[in-house]
């Protein structure tokens, strides 16, 4: 029988519950950082082939109009035989999905990954981050299921959420807010660092994975923001007004454009269709306005004058239709990083309209705004804009400019339909 003082320095029960989730949750957090270091940098060899190496072989240019309009139509078509041919045609339309859903069948990843990968490749207006959770989590849930079957199915689901998420951004402070919008509500026991320890855990195993085999980084090197003005404070919150409704005008086109899309025959034709739309909007705003942005973001916030105020307008209109028709027209793939170059995009659109407004202030200001509307998600938000200054100085800003971008987009539709393709709120 435990003697007194043996009770008393044994760890209490809940403590003991956490404890268990340590090996599974570093385990799931490397194992998401592995899936999408591969996909990515297959991704990413693919790319320097369709868009290097081929039209230097073909003597053509490499971001010519002509090649762009060819490449996303093929890029299209091929994404469409994938995902008709890949058993479970590689997952649910992802215009009815969300950031975090619930495990496919392991043999629908296959698909789910190679779709990803042509997507990313074929220069298509969007991100990695929904096929990769949604993979992960399959796995997950899969591998979860055959070693610890008595443990519950939403474990493993916000393990490899958060494993993926810490990769993506390369802190788990990212998984950590995304998550604490989904678990604050749920019930069971516990508080809710109780609930996102395990969580946690994997999201950091996940972020310290990619960092150490990539470096990963959000940080647009912006010019340093030193003190608050009231005129930087007015300026913040019409520019996060005016990207909540550039964003709020991409989701009210989401239903009409998804319906035109999917009247169509065949997906494939549905496809290839937008493919070649996406090609002509990429003429129209240019190669920058191509791929799921991170890249290109950089590349425009290192230059804030070497656009004019007209030039990064349209990139910003140009990249949230590339968004809307990538995201309805059938390509598996995520919209928070085309999201950020709109915003910022729209936030060098308005420094170079005034010149007197920080850049730091105009970028991360667009950023919020957009991700307000594309993803209803506060924290996330908040949190990519505050990484891309990286500065604590615009924390007060920010917070203030999400107010009114707040009460603009509650309470309307969501980036998300249901499965009959009407709109969620």
């Amino acid at each position: 029988m435990p003697t007194d003082s043996a009770v008393a320095t044994a760890p209490p029960a809940p403590a003991r519950r956490l404890l268990a989730l340590i090996v599974p949750a570093l385990a799931v957090g490397v194992a998401s950082a592995l899936v999408l270091l591969g996909v990515s940098l297959l991704a990413d060899r693919l790319q320097d082939v369709l868009w290097e190496t081929l039209p230097d072989a073909l003597s053509v240019g490499r971001y010519s109009s002509l090649w762009m309009i060819v490449m996303l139509t093929v890029s299209g078509l091929v994404a469409g035989l994938v995902i008709r041919a890949a058993p479970g045609h590689a997952g649910p339309d992802p215009a009815t999905t969300g950031l975090v859903e619930s495990p496919l069948p392991p043999f629908v990843v296959p698909g789910v990954l190679v779709a990803a990968v042509v997507t990313l490749a074929g220069g298509v207006s969007l991100g990695p981050e929904n096929p990769i959770i949604a993979a992960n989590i399959a796995l997950a849930a899969w591998a979860g299921r055959r070693i610890a079957p008595n443990a519950p199915g939403e474990l493993w689901l916000a393990l490899a959420a958060a494993g993926t998420i810490g990769a993506l951004f390369g802190t788990p402070v990212a998984a950590a807010l995304i998550l604490t919008e989904t678990l604050a509500g749920t019930p069971g026991p516990g508080a809710l660092w109780d609930k996102l320890f395990g969580p946690l855990a994997a999201g950091a195993a996940g972020s310290l994975t990619m960092s150490l085999a990539a470096h990963p980084s959000f940080d647009l090197s912006l010019p340093a923001y030193s003190h608050a003005h009231w005129g930087d404070l007015l300026a913040a919150l019409v520019i996060a007004s005016a990207g909540a409704m550039l964003g709020l005008a991409a989701v009210y086109a989401f239903p009409l454009v998804h319906r035109f899309f999917r009247a169509l025959p065949h997906p494939v034709l549905a496809l290839t269709l937008g493919g070649l739309v996406l090609g002509l909007l990429g003429a129209l705003g240019g190669h920058l306005t191509l791929f799921k942005g991170l890249d290109e973001v950089k590349t425009i916030a290192a230059d804030p004058d070497g656009w004019s105020a007209a030039e990064f307008g349209t990139m910003a209109v140009v990249k949230t239709a590339a968004l809307l028709v990538a995201a309805t027209c059938g390509f598996r793939g995520g919209r928070i990083f085309p999201a950020v170059f709109s915003g910022v995009a729209l936030g060098l659109c308005a420094h170079a309209l005034v010149d007197a407004v920080p850049v730091a202030v105009a970028v991360t200001c667009g950023v919020l705004g957009v991700l307000l509307a594309v993803t209803r998600q506060g924290w996330l938000s908040l949190f990519t804009a505050a990484v891309l200054a990286a500065d604590t100085a615009l924390l007060p800003i920010l917070c203030v400019a999400s107010l009114p971008a707040w009460l603009l987009v509650t309470g309307r539709p969501l980036m998300q339909l249901r499965e009959d393709g009407t709109a969620m709120r």
